[in-house]
């Protein structure tokens, strides 16, 4: 896979699936404009709406409610575009940078929802909040999260929002193949990924629950109910529904995952015994890993685990080429020392035992040598 014999960064982006890129190729054989009404361009518009209809089962929504997008940055972006409302919008505090961005409220009107060690939102400071002025308009909280995997309890968040009459988003783009998404079925807006799960790049999608009305960052067309104008990309399209089904079932069949990340953590825990594991004390997706190890720099061992084969992650792959102190971490209020040790590893749908394995031995050498490095240095 590329140069690495060991692809452990799924929570950046997945391999292309065998099903994605034959559905891509199929539909780059098609010449038409999905807005023309000849042959050809209805044949484009078939393609475009089956895969609405693929991620529609998979956010549990109807078809007429998936806008496609570029990706989930921007479904992020669309969902929370600037807004004339006069209530407030509460964000995670470890939400995505694309949630996080300014600008999309009034000077003071966001407000961050505080999480607790292991990353989970607040609920009874979420509570209390939505039941005092000025009053809260909307309210974004991810369902799992891509540093750690911790899963929210978005169930519970989604009542509490109800009953105060705001509107509900939710980042899902790392829950999606990972966990059945049908806690999400109160869910006001939610934003899906394709790469994430083995579709292409370049393409997401927000899931717009009713008649809810968003605010159009790109106009001039009429393509998708007039929420995002311009071609749709025919192909990438295609590619996301092709594989939307397939997430379906491996949101069912987690247990292989859960399995290899057991494996894992045992095989960290044996090699490295000071090693902390983040969010290891609340329910998290099966597929993620987000460790550290005192006295080990991310940075470092990371560029030695590539040297090894093995690819891995620092923090979000989102925030990088840099290798930089992670907001999520510091959020759950873990000290510095030990947040810039960060490693995040994750496992998708090509991942194997023989992954796993060569982790360990990799790791066993770089967290070795890394050791007497940092020993000889204090010396």
């Amino acid at each position: 896979m590329d140069q690495a014999q060991a692809y452990l960064d799924y929570n950046a982006t997945a391999p292309l699936r065998p099903q994605a890129r034959a559905a891509m190729v199929a539909a780059l054989e098609h010449t038409g404009n999905p807005s023309s009404v000849h042959g050809p361009g209805r044949a484009a518009r078939r393609l475009v709406e089956e895969a609405r209809e693929a991620v529609a089962r998979l956010s549990g929504a109807r078809p007429a409610e998936v806008v496609f997008t570029s990706g989930g940055s921007e479904a992020n972006t669309l969902a929370l575009a600037p807004r004339t409302s006069d209530g407030v919008l509460l964000v995670g505090a470890t939400e995505h940078p694309s949630v996080l961005a300014g600008g999309r409220f009034p000077a003071g009107a966001v407000e961050t929802i505080p999480v607790d060690h292991n990353g989970l939102i607040a609920l009874d400071w979420l509570a209390e909040r939505l039941g005092r002025a000025p009053a809260v308009a909307w309210v974004s909280v991810m369902a799992a999260n891509n540093e750690t995997g911790v899963i929210q309890p978005i169930d519970r968040v989604a009542k509490l929002t109800r009953a105060a009459g705001a509107v509900l988003h939710c980042d899902a783009v790392q829950a999606a193949g990972r966990v059945p998404l049908d806690t999400l079925k109160d869910v006001d807006l939610i934003t899906l990924s394709g790469h994430k799960i083995g579709g292409p790049q370049g393409v997401g999608a927000l899931i717009r629950r009713g008649e809810l009305t968003l605010q159009p960052l790109v106009r001039g067309g009429g393509q998708e109910r007039a929420q995002r104008a311009g071609t749709e990309n025919v192909a990438g399209i295609a590619g996301f529904g092709a594989v939307a089904e397939q997430a379906i079932d491996d949101a069912a069949r987690a247990e292989r995952l859960t399995r290899l990340r057991d494996r894992l953590e045992e095989g960290l825990r044996a090699i490295s015994p000071d090693a902390v594991i983040f969010s290891h004390g609340a329910a998290r997706v099966a597929n993620t890993t987000c460790f550290a190890v005192p006295g080990i720099a991310a940075e470092k061992a990371v560029i030695a685990l590539d040297l090894d084969g093995v690819a891995v992650s620092s923090g979000s792959a989102c925030s990088s080429g840099k290798v930089g102190p992670s907001h999520v971490l510091a959020a759950m209020g873990i000290e510095p020392h030990l947040a810039g040790g960060a490693i995040r590893i994750s496992l998708g749908w090509a991942s194997s035992e023989e992954d796993i394995e060569m982790f360990l031995r990799v790791w066993r050498r770089v967290a070795g040598a890394l050791d007497r490095n940092r020993r000889e240095q204090a010396a």
